[in-house]
């Protein structure tokens, strides 16, 4: 039984086939308008959400099926000191697959653990947000009918954005892609992803902090809200919220067939009169996300009809270094030790995925 916890847990074809039922799910929707008759879908959202929680269980209706769950942690068990592996198996008695997104980094992979049902990652703090990234790739698929050859611009606030990572891992796979960081030196993207990442598959990019230096290149323009609920200092937030405003002045450098992605929500980084700009598809996001995430939900339930062993990763959990990442789920799940991974760049948290030294 399969999880989906990172982007990189399904391969090039797998993605291709999410795409491809995706696409014929929109071509003929009534083909699939009881594929989950009497299945669940949990959704258990310990921070807030709109589109990704709504998506989920209006794709889960739309496939037959039906929802539960919660959209704060105040309506759950962990104001009362429950841990996540406990919220994963007990959930599991109820549905029949879970969509968690949590504040704590590695939070789904300890759900995924426990849970005898398969989880998706809806977003675990600034690390990953593999059905965001689902939602893009179908995004880009329609709109520019490839993903090799794109020269793909990020820009805002890269430092704690997980669809940008989620989005740069999913890229890397693909020949041609060219990346641009735009961002403020304290938003920049993490080192590891630019090491690990974009510099191990041989990707060429640079870093610039000019938005309009940028913009005359790409093919895809990636903003994104400068997050204030990932700061720990307010000043600092406040001082870089608005460093990037997209409008139609800097759209006039930009080419005809651009297109203008958004995890959304936006708050003023894109200004609303470039809405009716046709270039403009972050709309168009939120609806392909929900297709995605149909897609996804069908291949997940039948997976776990067809191998209902429980999978798990202790493989990939190698030593017991402790991580310094004070946002990760192991500084607060109770009895969860410390693991790390080890990769060709060496040790990393298992759950979190920060470098650890030593």
């Amino acid at each position: 039984m399969r999880s989906l916890i990172d982007i990189l847990d399904f391969s090039v074809e797998e993605i291709d086939g999410l795409i491809n039922t995706a696409c014929d799910m929109i071509e003929s929707p009534e083909k699939y308008s009881d594929c989950c008759r009497g299945k669940k879908i949990a959704t258990l959202f310990f921070e807030p959400s709109t589109r990704t929680r709504l998506s989920f269980e209006a794709a889960m209706i739309e496939l037959g099926g039906s929802a539960i769950g919660f959209s704060d942690a105040k309506n759950s068990s962990t104001v009362k000191g429950e841990t996540v592996a406990d919220t994963a198996r007990v959930v599991s008695c109820y549905a029949d697959i879970i969509a968690m997104r949590h504040p704590q980094e590695g939070a789904p992979l300890v759900a995924s653990l426990n849970a005898s049902i398969p989880v998706i990652n809806a977003g675990d703090g600034g690390h990953a947000h593999p059905t965001q990234t689902l939602a893009d790739l179908l995004t880009i698929y329609r709109e520019k009918g490839r993903f090799d050859n794109l020269t793909v611009g990020f820009c805002g606030d890269l430092k704690y954005g997980r669809p940008v990572h989620s989005l740069i891992h999913a890229l890397s796979r693909y020949t041609g892609v060219k990346i641009v960081l735009i961002s403020p030196d304290e938003l920049a993207l993490p080192e590891y992803i630019k090491r690990d990442v974009i510099e191990k598959h041989g990707m060429p990019y640079y870093e610039t902090t000019s938005l309009d230096e940028a913009i005359p290149e790409l093919d895809v323009l990636y903003m994104t809200r400068v997050q204030g609920e990932r700061f720990d200092d307010p000043e600092e937030y406040f001082r870089l919220k608005d460093c990037y405003v997209l409008d139609p002045e800097k759209l006039k450098n930009a080419k005809s067939d651009m297109i203008i992605l958004h995890p959304l929500p936006r708050v003023d980084e894109i200004t609303v009169d470039v809405d009716s700009d046709p270039r403009a598809c972050y709309f168009k996001q939120v609806f392909n996300g929900k297709i995605m995430r149909k897609s996804l939900i069908l291949k997940l339930l039948k997976e776990a009809e067809e191998n209902p062993v429980a999978a798990k990763r202790p493989t990939r959990m190698l030593s017991s270094n402790a991580c310094t990442n004070s946002r990760c789920i192991c500084k607060t799940e109770r009895g969860l030790i410390p693991q790390a991974v080890e990769t060709d760049e060496g040790l990393r948290c298992a759950f979190c995925e920060s470098r650890i030294d030593g």
